[in-house]
């Protein structure tokens, strides 16, 4: 089979809101610490000398949030009042959302911080392909390559609340996109609002989460990169933080082994 990463990395170099912090521990430290802990905790004795090369094993410890890098947001994310009872939080979703057949609409041809459900009804059929209930949508802006940078924070396209809508419709629970947002840029929404009042435009896609039940992938990359729109597995089954409102995740699209599947085709 073949496999492509659509994730981004956690990567304490690249530029964040929040930014992340990554405390490397190495193989001398790591002997340091484990023979202290032996100590404290076991009253056992060790000398880090002791050990092959005075080294044990290495160990990092990172401080980040749990919707940095490409991660799963959950329905507890939306808020706590739903139209469906409590949401659940990361940790109570159904693994099988997250391993399913995944379908790419390209909105990068978009001139618009916002897609609505026109722009993806005609990037749906310009893929040919009838969605199935619980396939992964997942949505190439062309964002992704501005990652680590402030300008990804600022400069995407997300969906407004009739498109968000439209793929819940077609029974997705899980739409997926390479912005930093499924909803679009804060300012614009905030513009949006200003002028009109209108809170129904305040992060609609997000809020669509209190209605329906449903999960987001953000911050995906490569989506431009797949061989096809369709014909794929997604995999991004979410890290399990018990009370969490999201999960990290390493998502990838799994193409079967074509030649395979013809050899199967003729053996039968």
């Amino acid at each position: 089979m073949k496999i492509v990463d659509l994730s981004t990395a956690v990567d304490a170099a690249l530029w964040e809101p929040e930014p992340v912090q990554h405390v490397p521990m190495s193989p001398r430290q790591g002997a340091e610490h484990m023979t202290s802990a032996m100590h404290e905790h076991f009253g056992l004795e060790l000398s880090p000398d002791e050990l092959p090369d005075g080294e044990f094993l290495n160990n990092d410890t990172f401080t980040l949030t749990a919707h940095t890098g490409t991660h799963v947001d959950a329905p507890a994310h939306y808020g706590t009042n739903t139209e469906y009872g409590t949401p659940r939080t990361i940790d109570q979703l159904p693994l099988d959302w997250f391993f399913r057949p995944g379908f790419v609409l390209d909105l990068t041809g978009l001139d618009s911080p916002v897609a609505r459900r026109e722009d993806l009804e005609k990037a749906l059929a310009e893929i040919a392909y009838e969605p199935q209930a619980f396939d992964i949508a997942m949505l190439n802006t062309g964002s992704w390559v501005r990652a680590g940078t402030p300008e990804y924070f600022t400069q995407f396209t997300g969906l407004d609340g009739p498109a968000t809508d439209f793929l819940l419709d077609l029974g997705v629970k899980v739409i997926g996109t390479d912005g930093f947002s499924l909803d679009a840029p804060f300012s614009h929404i905030i513009s949006e609002y200003r002028a009109t009042g209108d809170r129904s435009l305040l992060w609609p896609a997000h809020f669509a989460g209190r209605r329906r039940e449903y999960c987001q992938i953000e911050r995906l990359a490569n989506l431009g990169a797949l061989p096809r729109p369709h014909g794929f597995t997604v995999s991004c089954l979410p890290v399990k933080l018990t009370g969490a409102g999201a999960g990290w995740t390493r998502a990838v699209a799994i193409f079967e082994d074509e030649h395979a599947a013809r050899r199967e085709e003729v053996r039968t």
